[in-house]
C-alpha cells in the first residue's frame, strides 16, 4: 500500500538527505536512501565516536524514528544504533548537524531509545520544506568534479 505516494516523495527525500549530508559537510556520493515501508535514508560520515574509534560511523533516518547515530560493525551485520535525535522526524538538517557535532564531543545527545513518530500523512511538505521543488533531481545535487 502506497500511504505517501512514493513517487512523488522520492525526489524530496533525496533532496533531504543530501542538504542534510551538505549541512554535515559530507559528499552526496556518501548518501543513500530508499522508499517503502519504512523510508529510510543513510549518510556515511568520516567521523569517529571517542568511545568507538575503530568503527565507522554512520546517520540513519527513517520516517517513523526520525534521525539515529549508529556505528558499523566489522562483520557486515546490522548497524550498531548508539543514539537517537529523537526530536521530530523531519528536523531541519542544522538540528541534525549540532546532534553530530554534540556526538562527537562525547555529550551523549538524544536518547537510546528510539522514538515512535505516527505516520507523517504529510511527509512530502515536511521534506519538501529543506529545498525539493517539485523538479529537483538527484543528479543536481552532485558536485561537478
Amino acid at each position: 500500500m502506497d500511504i505517501y505516494g512514493w513517487d512523488a516523495a522520492e525526489s524530496a527525500l533525496r533532496a533531504y538527505i543530501a542538504v542534510t549530508a551538505k549541512a554535515l559537510g559530507v559528499p552526496p556520493d556518501s548518501t543513500c536512501c530508499t522508499m517503502g515501508r519504512p523510508a529510510t535514508g543513510y549518510i556515511a560520515l568520516d567521523d569517529r565516536l571517542p568511545g568507538f574509534p575503530d568503527r565507522d560511523l554512520a546517520l540513519l533516518w527513517e520516517d517513523t524514528r526520525g534521525w539515529a547515530a549508529a556505528i558499523e560493525t566489522h562483520c557486515g551485520e546490522d548497524l550498531i544504533v548508539v543514539s537517537y535525535l529523537g526530536v521530530d522526524p523531519v528536523p531541519a538538517p542544522h538540528q541534525v548537524a549540532g546532534f553530530v557535532k554534540d556526538l562527537l564531543a562525547d555529550a551523549q545527545p538524544g536518547s537510546i531509545t528510539p522514538p515512535e513518530f505516527p505516520v507523517t500523512p504529510d511527509l512530502l511538505r515536511r521534506l519538501a520544506a529543506f529545498g525539493y521543488t517539485g523538479t529537483h533531481h538527484w543528479m543536481t545535487t552532485r558536485s561537478s568534479s
